[in-house]
């Protein structure tokens, strides 16, 4: 029994993916757009809507409520005209789950049509007004923004091109609205009309009889095909906008509220999925330090100023009847995996603020965000990969824990293992890499190590160790630039680092007390004992 106790091992997620990898697809999963008035964002805006624009001495406010009028008069006789049924919901109502057996009604008969008209009441951002007189009689508006508990509709949707999705509209000035659409569903109608089987997942691919086929209909979505989603639907919809608004200017423009972009493998096998999960949760439970995944996105781009570390990324193991997901937060942003249908591992970069990555809101730059949201993806695949069965042999381990001459003549010091400093900063890497491998800064990697140090960690500290780091070839200087990336060997430094600390020294030395088991006890108070006869003999 002790021999195959021995001989047990760990699966890693190496072995998992080697080879039985069945179908990997990228798309966009689900993509959550803002519609929005660009010429009626600020007081000044609406008043010369209500006043110049439709006709009136005065911006007057009773515009706005005969507006909104016409608008709840005009839903309703769409609902009537088009025998569409009206659903009200109630607060804390999930209206997927009402709506979902009209659409598979309207799915099973293959005919763009409004499914249903949802109607909720909801906080907006909308235009509220005061009146005010002067001392001679003269009436005066004060219009200002606030928010306002005011009716929507939600006009559920099933189209022939994206299946199912909605367009809310607000029926208060100035009628704020949202868009929600799938971008599996699009690539599962796409497939259907090129000829290309496939077998569904609940949102997504288990098989396909093209492979490479789907991936290019996947890359095809992108912000044309979703505009054009939106005008055909807004031409068949009741508006509170007319088209004398349009020409104008006054019309809708989408911006990017929740986009989730997604890669998917799946395995031959259920039995892999779950090993492979399963390796990965085991590696992740506690590697590194989880509140700093500063890296994920990159942070400090474009200008924009990260958020502090302590305040901004932290990563969370979730159980739930569905089984386990492992989310990396990075601001309003996230990073996910999970398994889909026990078959398939799903990794989701969802992104909650596009200025997270860099990117401005409107739809225009969805192309720009989804291939930063791939590159996230793959690149925490790869560290995953990297750092499975982390070993840094003889020679490798001698080069960086000892003195070397590098580069023609340059001396780079020791990284030695144990020594506090060394140890936080390869902590602070692990932490880093844990989820994404990005690029940092001597600014940012300092407020991670200095957080794991206990002594004062100047920037000038910093300076010395990333030199330490670069002659060791463990990171890398992006060109033009004062930003490094980590190589794959200081992944496997880092990682050997920390787990050869955490996970063998500090458990062994803690093995002579409960809860450690009997015989390990044991064992470690012969070896004391003996080791302290020992030194008595030799008069220490």
């Amino acid at each position: 029994m002790a021999s195959a106790e021995a001989g047990a091992r760990p699966v890693t997620v190496n072995e998992v993916l080697d080879g039985h990898v069945a179908l990997e697809i990228e798309s966009l999963d689900r993509v959550y757009l803002n519609l929005y008035v660009p010429t009626l964002q600020v007081s000044g805006q609406a008043a010369t809507f209500l006043g110049k624009h439709c006709g009136n001495p005065i911006p007057s406010p009773a515009v706005m409520e005969q507006r909104g009028t016409r608008f709840r008069a005009a839903v309703r006789d769409f609902a009537e005209a088009n025998q569409v049924p009206v659903l009200r919901f109630t607060k804390d109502q999930r209206k997927i789950d009402t709506v979902s057996p009209l659409m598979e009604e309207a799915e099973a008969a293959g005919r763009s049509r409004v499914v249903a008209v949802g109607v909720a009441q909801e906080f907006q951002r909308v235009f509220a007004a005061t009146k005010g007189e002067n001392g001679h009689g003269a009436v005066w508006f004060d219009v200002y923004k606030a928010d306002r508990r005011v009716t929507c509709y939600y006009f559920y949707v099933w189209d022939e091109d994206f299946g199912p999705g909605f367009i809310k509209l607000c029926a208060y000035f100035p009628y704020p609205g949202k868009v929600w659409v799938n971008g599996h569903e699009w690539a599962k109608r796409q497939a259907t009309n090129a000829g290309i089987g496939f077998t569904a997942l609940s949102n997504g691919f288990a098989a396909c009889s093209d492979p490479s086929g789907l991936q290019e209909i996947c890359d095809r979505l992108g912000p044309g095909q979703i505009h054009v989603f939106i005008e055909r639907w807004l031409a068949r919809l009741p508006l509170p906008l007319e088209p004398r608004d349009r020409d104008a200017g006054y019309w809708w423009q989408a911006s990017m509220r929740q986009i989730e972009t997604s890669r998917t493998l799946v395995f031959d096998a259920a039995h892999r999925a779950r090993a492979f999960f399963e390796a990965l949760i085991a590696d992740n439970l506690d590697l590194g330090r989880p509140p700093n995944v500063e890296i994920v996105f990159k942070g400090n781009l474009a200008g924009r100023k990260a958020s502090r570390p302590a305040e901004s990324y932290r990563t969370a193991i979730d159980s739930n009847v569905d089984g386990v997901i492992v989310n990396a937060f990075w601001k309003h942003s996230r990073i996910k995996q999970y398994l889909k249908d026990g078959l398939a591992l799903r990794i989701e970069t969802v992104v909650n603020d596009p200025r997270d990555l860099g990117i401005y809101r409107r739809l225009e730059h969805l192309n720009e965000l989804q291939a930063k949201a791939r590159a996230a993806n793959h690149r925490l695949l790869h560290q995953e990969t990297v750092t499975q069965n982390t070993i840094l042999e003889s020679p490798a381990f001698a080069r960086i824990s000892q003195p070397t001459v590098e580069n023609g003549g340059q001396r780079a010091p020791a990284l030695r293992f144990g020594d506090p400093r060394v140890m936080a900063l390869a902590g602070a890497l692990a932490a880093i890499v844990h989820t994404i491998t990005g690029t940092f800064t001597n600014k940012s990697l300092r407020a991670v190590v200095t957080g794991l140090s206990a002594t004062d960690y100047t920037s000038a500290r910093m300076s010395y160790d990333l030199r330490r780091l670069r002659l060791k070839g463990l990171i890398q200087r992006v060109p033009h630039s004062n930003a490094y990336r980590i190589t794959d060997d200081g992944l496997r430094f880092a990682v050997f680092y920390i787990k050869v600390h955490d996970r063998v020294l500090i458990p062994l030395l803690a093995a002579d007390q409960p809860p450690a088991p009997p015989e390990i006890r044991q064992t470690l108070d012969t070896l004391a004992r003996h080791t302290d006869h020992s030194i008595a003999l030799a008069r220490l």
